[in-house]
């Protein structure tokens, strides 16, 4: 508060040096912390949004190896085998 009157045209006493800092330090680390959680925020959706194009470039790729096997399968050439199945022949 100020000094001067209030709503009810009470005397209000003056606020100390040592309130008016403690106010103003409040307001700072309040404003600091405000502004943490949305910077952290916007890391995390950017993150997420990373790892999600990411997945679905490799899906992409997954696919793109798919297809290229089934037209080497359709003009009769030999297929490579997958990893998996790589692993499956001893």
């Amino acid at each position: 508060m100020s000094s001067g009157a209030d709503r009810d045209n009470q005397p209000t006493v003056p606020l100390s040096d040592l309130e008016i800092s403690k106010d103003t330090l409040q307001t700072v680390v309040e404003s600091g912390f405000e502004h943490v959680g949305r910077i952290a925020a916007i890391i995390t959706g950017a993150g997420r949004d990373i790892t999600r194009e990411l997945g679905s470039w490799a899906t992409d790729m997954f696919e793109m190896r798919e297809a290229a096997a089934r037209a080497r399968a359709d003009r009769g050439a030999p297929i490579v085998p997958s990893d998996a199945e790589e692993a499956a022949d001893p």
